[in-house]
């Protein structure tokens, strides 16, 4: 069933998300009406990081070292155990900040974002945004940082590349897997392919505004290519 977006029609404009006005040097983009998120002036409570070594016992012989993230009486545990299926899954995700936006490459942009730089915005729009009647800001923020994640293997497949979007899909899938596998499976692993599908399937109503903010994110950042390009004409 189709969740309708939580924002509405008015502060979106509609277009693609890998489309580009035909010339950044010409009138704006969009007004600042366009970008009502409702900045919220709540704070998140901030996370107490511990980092524990790994410790040499009587014999000589080293203990497990851990990592805990503690917020309240909740905590994280990351044994050395996981440690390296870790290392290496977050070893292929810098792959995200290396791999720069086919869209704007493909519009002659200098030095373009990165596949990363996109999230992370869209991850801060989540958390900024006002409350929504019926949104798990948290949820939003996760699916958020990871919608876009199976690009560290397949790329930023855009419409120019002339690939079905089921098999776009079905690629995204795969690697998305191999990732997962990566990470060591478990219930992190399990949760990365669940925030993934609810947002290819447009399957909840945070999905679906972040669907919006995937818009909004590219839209706010051709505006800033298009004042780049003014202040260095002058």
């Amino acid at each position: 069933m189709a969740v309708k977006s939580p924002l509405s029609s008015a502060s979106l404009l509609q277009i693609h998300r890998h489309s580009v006005p035909r010339s950044l040097r010409s009138r704006s983009l969009l007004s600042p009406r366009s970008l009502k998120l409702g900045i919220s002036s709540d704070a998140p409570r901030p996370l107490a990081v511990r980092a524990c070594a790994a410790s040499s016992s009587s014999d000589g012989a080293a203990s497990n070292g851990s990592v805990e993230m503690a917020d309240g009486a909740a905590a994280l545990s990351i044994s050395s155990s996981s440690a390296s299926s870790a290392i290496d899954f977050l070893t292929l995700c810098h792959r995200l900040k290396a791999t720069k936006r086919k869209g704007w490459i493909n519009h002659g942009i200098k030095g373009p974002e990165s596949i990363a730089d996109h999230m992370y915005r869209m991850a801060l729009m989540a958390l900024i945004a006002g409350d929504l009647p019926g949104v798990n800001r948290e949820r939003s923020i996760k699916i958020a940082i990871v919608h876009n994640i199976a690009e560290a293997i397949v790329g930023d497949i855009t419409p120019s590349d002339g690939v079905p979007k089921a098999e776009k899909s079905r690629r995204e899938q795969k690697a998305l897997n191999e990732m997962c596998e990566i990470l060591g499976g478990g219930l992190r692993a399990d949760e990365i392919k669940e925030l993934w599908a609810e947002y290819e399937n447009n399957a909840s109503i945070e999905a679906r505004l972040v669907k919006d903010f995937d818009k909004v994110e590219m839209i706010l950042q051709a505006l800033e290519y298009e004042m780049d390009s003014c202040h260095s004409s002058i």
